[in-house]
């Protein structure tokens, strides 16, 4: 039998997920109309709200900035007392109510009004004061709150983060936001190590590269890769062109067939016609090519197929990428 903690947590899943489920009846042309304003405007989105409201709005700020929509929240009540002055005439201002009547968002309208900033709600009754202040009204109505009580914000406040995501995705993609984009405002994550690295800002290069030339034997080769710690050397021809490849796991294959790596030359053991990469690829795509082809090493070459690079999974795994 299931304990009381689990029904009571089992409910307020049950009465939030209708929740917004039903807000799909609210996407409409008031919907479309926010869409636009934002759409249209030159400046930035300031988004408001008091208590939890408030705190849903700094959320829905922060989604809307990170996916191509300049936002910033501005707490109502320090807005009363100076920081109105953070719009300007280009912005809109996204007022978050669940009510509609809370008295420090209302104080802020007329000014508002004045400067001609086109107000969204958002809020659960069309009919409130801040619906009629507003240019577009984002209905957030719910049937009841998940708590047991009925008054603390909890379905309420789903939805209208619900609601704020389903914005900013809208706006997202009418922007053609894309992920290049959205790597651009999270350069410090994972996700921009991944989405913004290229080969060229990871791989060694220059006296680094390990290379040899096809003439010299295994045995050369094999100081190389022991020196540049790759894991490979590049086989090149006198004009410094890639020509194949020899790897720690190809020495493994010729000891088996008791090659003397003493005096044949390496160009009759290497891989021809080896993977490569370019240094402008992002590192990701680099780490793709590798795992697609099984291998643990790329070298970035040239339009010419002049060796400008290389790097191995250790290095992309250093960095972040992997």
């Amino acid at each position: 039998m299931s304990s009381p903690f689990r029904l009571s947590a089992i409910k307020v899943l049950e009465i939030e997920s209708q929740a917004i489920l039903q807000l799909q009846q609210y996407i409409d042309s008031s919907f479309d109309k926010a869409c636009e304003l934002l759409l249209n405007c030159t400046g930035k989105v300031v988004v408001c709200g008091m208590g939890k409201s408030g705190h849903i709005g700094k959320k829905i700020a922060a989604t809307l900035a990170s996916t191509g929509t300049p936002a910033f929240f501005m707490h109502p009540g320090e807005a009363n007392h100076g920081d109105l002055g953070m719009i300007s005439e280009r912005d809109i201002l996204l007022a978050i109510s669940n009510s509609g009547e809370t008295v420090e968002l209302l104080n802020l309208l007329p000014v508002v009004k004045r400067l001609k900033i086109p107000i969204i709600s958002m809020t659960n009754n069309k009919h409130s004061a801040l619906a009629k202040y507003s240019d577009a009204v984002l209905c957030v109505k719910v049937e009841q709150e998940a708590c047991s009580l009925g008054l603390a914000p909890t379905a309420s406040t789903t939805a209208t983060l619900a609601m704020g995501d389903a914005l900013a995705v809208a706006l997202l993609d009418a922007n053609g936001f894309t992920p290049a984009d959205f790597a651009l405002s999270h350069p410090g994550g994972s996700l921009g190590r991944r989405l913004l690295l290229t080969i060229e800002d990871i791989m060694h290069t220059g006296s680094e590269l390990p290379l040899v030339k096809e003439a010299q034997t295994i045995s050369s080769a094999l100081m190389e890769i022991s020196s540049k710690g790759l894991g490979m050397t590049g086989i090149i021809n006198d004009e410094g062109l890639l020509r194949g490849i020899f790897t720690d796991g190809d020495l493994r294959r010729i000891l088996d067939n008791r090659i003397d790596i003493h005096s044949t030359a390496v160009s009759q053991v290497m891989t021809s016609n080896s993977i490569t990469g370019r240094a402008d690829m992002l590192a990701v795509e680099g780490l793709n090519l590798m795992e697609k082809h099984r291998i643990s090493a790329l070298f970035a070459v040239d339009d010419n197929n002049l060796p400008v690079g290389a790097l191995n999974m250790h290095m992309l795994l250093k960095a972040g990428v992997l």
